[in-house]
């Protein structure tokens, strides 16, 4: 239609018109401000509008579309007014002057469509009061038309723009939509690929664990293996330091035993060479038949032999084993010392024999003046011997002294035992118990006494030396003392005295050895506590009278029985024991009668002599040989004395010992001999053995079982 063409052109124009050119603000509506707020000056026309404008006035006048057409307030001189002012000046500035209110109501009245436009509710409310809407109507139709095509252009454009922003918000809801569901899908996939590499994280966790798992095992496995082999090679070494242990023990034992038999040996050769060179002293039949230059040579190589071998046994005194080479030595001194006896002898018999067929004729008409000259010696040997023993006033019984001291011993026991009468006879069970541990406490050590060493002998002393001071033993798992009993020191001196003595009886009679040991604890005990000692020697007494010396007569009243327990035999209901074990018994307490005189307690604080020294042993020797002998006893009671502390006698007395063993020998053995019966020689021919050897080799062996300065250091 030309009309819309014109529109259009008539818009055209305004838009390329300077002062028309409106700013179109695509988000107007959503600041809320209206279509033509970008305008900041009032609407001119270019001049080309005119043209335009004079174009539409030549048209038939058209209906306005204004607001407020309906209203019929428009005039045509305004009109006519307005289109005249618009061609003649081409501009509407006029036109606005003139119609200020006019136009000033138009705008009003544009804003307000506008805001319609924006706000339907408010149009709504403005159309139902329509006394609040102006009435503005313009003057030409045909610029109503165009403001009202503009105004439609600008709601389309606003429909359009609300429905583009409408479809974008739709889109981007969408797109929202789509991306929060790819991001939801991207989400899952994410956890999932999150999962599934936490899932092979912990698979080669594990694997790695099970790996190091596996190379520990595999480690602690080889470690093991190492330790066992380790400890298979160090048993093998130990089995092999084992095996040269034992083996090095054996060699010691081999090589100790092998000193001890070479240390034997070597005794055996010294004790030989000994008595080989005593045969080489002088004595009057070899002064006789050898010139003195022969014999003196032969006792001067007899005496360097003996330095000799007494430089090799000084080693072993040492604590050392004589080597092969000290055998050797020995051996080959051994052999040259036989050797001088073989020569000394030969060279006897030959002046022997020279001297015999020198003297055979005198000796044939001297012999019976010999006899004779024997006989008359031999009877005046034993009217000599009968006169001395007449002068010495050899008795029955012991001396007045000896018997008073006898008899106190024996009263001090008996108010010993007398003391301890109610601890002794106990009437309740606790001192019963008491009695019988303070017994033990008494005996058990002194049972337990032997050679084997001599830190073990120092114990069984210290617990006896503890229980006698009254501080604690511990016996039998108990701390046992006397101070429990007021009695307790009393019956424990008493019953430690008489086991000493039992000991005696008992043990050294089966074992002459244990003589020793037992009497070195005696003696510590006797020199810490004479009383315990005094008591030893009244049990001794007691049990055997000999030991005073003491023969005890029968007095008148006194059974058979009765007398031979004072004797010191055993008396049973089987009846009375036999001589040999009486005399076993007999040999036990004098054997260890004898070991106490010449022993002391190394280990003693006191100074000066033992408490019952060797002067006790020599003044029982001498009472002996006083007293008329006995049958079988006399006899055997001094070879088991002079065994034992022959020795130490000899070392102490020296000269005057031998006179006494010469008196023994020629003047007290003939009367042994004679009071013997055939049947009772066994003993008499050990004692004249014993002191023949003695007086011919002017020498008492050391008694066995003698504890040396070694047997105090084990």
């Amino acid at each position: 239609m030309p009309s819309e063409k014109l529109r259009w052109e008539t818009l055209q124009a305004l838009k390329n018109s300077p002062k028309g050119n409106i700013t179109f603000d695509p988000y107007w509506s959503e600041r809320g401000e209206p279509i033509l707020a970008g305008c900041k000056e009032p609407l001119s026309l270019s001049p080309h509008s005119g043209v335009i404008l004079e174009r539409l006035c030549s048209l038939p006048l058209q209906k306005s579309c204004f607001l407020g057409s309906s209203s019929g307030d428009s005039s045509p001189g305004l009109s006519e007014d307005i289109f005249t002012s618009l061609s003649s000046t081409g501009s509407i500035s006029d036109l606005n002057a003139r119609h200020t209110p006019s136009l000033k109501t138009e705008r009003e009245q544009a804003v307000s469509d506008e805001a319609r436009d924006e706000d339907p509710e408010e149009d709504l409310s403005q159309l139902s009061s329509p006394a609040s809407l102006p009435s503005i109507s313009l003057l030409s139709p045909k610029a109503m038309e165009t403001a009202g095509h503009i105004i439609r252009f600008a709601a389309e454009q606003q429909d359009k723009a609300k429905m583009a922003l409408r479809l974008r918000q739709e889109m981007q809801e969408k797109l929202v939509a789509e991306v929060a569901e790819v991001a939801s899908e991207q989400m899952k996939r994410f956890e999932e690929f999150m999962e599934l590499k936490q899932r092979q994280e912990f698979q080669s966790m594990r694997d790695m664990l099970n790996r190091e798992t596996k190379e520990s095992i595999g480690r602690q496995e080889k470690l093991k293996e190492e330790q066992r082999h380790r400890t298979k090679i160090l048993n093998l070494r130990l089995r092999e330091a084992e095996q040269q242990r034992l083996r090095e023990e054996e060699l010691e034992r081999q090589r100790q035993s092998e000193g001890r038999e070479r240390l034997r040996n070597l005794n055996t050769i010294q004790e030989e060479i000994l008595q080989l060179n005593q045969l080489l002293e002088p004595s009057t039949q070899t002064e006789s038949d050898l010139p003195p230059a022969s014999l003196s040579s032969y006792s001067t190589r007899g005496n360097q032999l003996c330095s000799l071998l007494s430089e090799v046994v000084r080693k072993t005194a040492e604590g050392e084993f004589p080597s092969v080479e000290d055998m050797t030595m020995a051996e080959r001194a051994l052999h040259e010392m036989r050797a001088l006896i073989r020569l000394m002898q030969e060279e006897v018999a030959k002046a022997q024999e020279k001297k015999k067929k020198d003297q055979e004729e005198e000796e044939q008409g001297r012999k019976q003046a010999v006899l004779q000259a024997q006989q008359e010696a031999q009877k005046k040997a034993v009217e000599s011997a009968k006169e001395k023993a007449k002068r010495k006033g050899l008795q029955n019984s012991a001396e007045e002294s000896t018997l008073k001291w006898y008899r106190e011993l024996q009263e001090s026991a008996a108010h010993c035992q007398q003391a301890f009468q109610q601890l002794n006879t106990p009437k309740d069970a606790q001192t019963k118990k008491l009695k019988l541990e303070l017994q033990k406490a008494a005996s058990i050590p002194v049972s337990q006494i032997s050679s084997n060493s001599g830190s073990q002998l120092r114990e069984i002393f210290d617990k006896i030396d503890k229980l006698l001071s009254g501080r604690g033993m511990v016996s039998a798992g108990r701390t046992i003392s006397t101070s429990q009993h007021p009695e307790g020191l009393d019956f424990v001196s008493y019953k430690l005295a008489e086991k000493f003595v039992k000991q005696g009886e008992e043990e050294v009679a089966s074992h002459h050895e244990a003589a020793f040991p037992i009497a070195m604890v005696a003696a510590g005990v006797w020199e810490l506590h004479p009383r315990v000692g005094d008591l030893i020697l009244a049990h001794l007494h007691k049990k055997c009278p000999y030991a005073v010396p003491h023969y005890p007569p029968m007095k008148e009243g006194t059974s058979v029985e009765d007398y031979q327990r004072i004797l010191g035999y055993r008396v049973d209901d089987s009846g009375v024991e036999g001589q040999d074990s009486f005399l076993k018994r007999m040999t036990g307490m004098i054997r260890l009668y004898a070991a106490l005189t010449q022993l002391r307690w190394p280990y003693g604080s006191k100074q000066g002599s033992a408490p019952h020294g060797l002067n006790h042993g020599w003044r029982w020797l001498a009472q002996m040989l006083n007293m008329e002998p006995l049958a079988d006893i006399t006899a055997t009671l001094l070879f088991d004395f002079l065994e034992v502390c022959g020795n130490a006698l000899m070392k102490q007395y020296q000269s005057q010992f031998w006179k006494l063993i010469l008196l023994l020998k020629e003047e007290y053995f003939p009367r042994i001999e004679a009071v013997t019966s055939s049947g009772q020689m066994g003993s008499v021919i050990r004692l004249k053995h014993f002191l023949e050897t003695s007086l011919q080799s002017r020498q008492i062996r050391p008694p066995k079982g003698q504890l040396n300065s070694a047997f105090w250091s084990s």
